[in-house]
């Protein structure tokens, strides 16, 4: 089974880069509200935007996403 991490992903960069919710959303193109919904797990970036959200946390598509091991 998968999950999806970009929630934990988002708030690590914008942390680590001392970015407020408005510069990422800026960054990205969108509100800072809907940065908002999206560490708070609210609601998840549209497909579209997962692109440039891997490319300015500097990691592939893939990274949103975690194996959970069942075995």
């Amino acid at each position: 089974m998968k999950k999806i991490i970009i929630s934990q992903k988002i708030k690590d960069y914008r942390r680590k880069n001392s970015l407020t919710q408005e510069d990422f959303g800026k960054l990205i193109g969108v509100s800072a509200q809907a940065i908002s919904k999206w560490e708070r797990c609210e609601c998840y970036p549209d497909i579209i935007f997962l692109p440039d959200i891997a490319e300015l946390l500097s990691c592939s598509i893939n990274d949103f996403f975690v194996s959970d091991d069942f075995s």
